[in-house]
Formats: C-alpha cells, sequence, structure tokens
C-alpha cells in the first residue's frame, strides 16, 4: 500500500481551503483519508498552514510521500525527514 500525503479540498466555489490529509494513493482526492494532520488556506495573503510536526514526522518516517504541495509546505514549516 503506496500512503500519500497531500491536499484534500474544501471551502465552496472560488474559495477553496484545503485539509492535509495521510491517504492512500489509490482513493479519490476528497476520499476517505486516513489521518487530517492540519490545513492550508491559499486565500490570505499571506498564505496560511497549521500542521501538526509530530504526526507529519511520524508518517514521513513510516515511508508516506508527500505531493510537490505538501513538500514546499512542510519546507516553509522546517518539517524534514
Amino acid at each position: 500500500m503506496s500512503v500519500k500525503i497531500r491536499l484534500s479540498r474544501m471551502g465552496y466555489k472560488r474559495n477553496p481551503i484545503y485539509r492535509i490529509v495521510v491517504s492512500d494513493s489509490r482513493t479519490a482526492r476528497n476520499g476517505g483519508c486516513i489521518e487530517e494532520i492540519g490545513t492550508y488556506d491559499p486565500n490570505k495573503n499571506p498564505s496560511e498552514f497549521k500542521v501538526n510536526e509530530e504526526a507529519a514526522k511520524k508518517w514521513l518516517n513510516n515511508g508516506a510521500q508527500p505531493t510537490e504541495t505538501v513538500a514546499k509546505i512542510f519546507k516553509i514549516a522546517g518539517i524534514e525527514k
């Protein structure tokens, strides 16, 4: 089972808010997730995000692969493998 850390879209038309979730790579974007580890709001200036660092590090150490956008958020937050 390949596990990804990716964004799940919430909000309404033209006003997205994203959850940072851990999910199986085969599920749909907004399908079931294993765990929610944060949020990301690109509508604010500058963009606002909140990440549970302990949970993110745990999943990265267990082999979960972040998407490009999530990897950038983690880099800004100071989270590395």
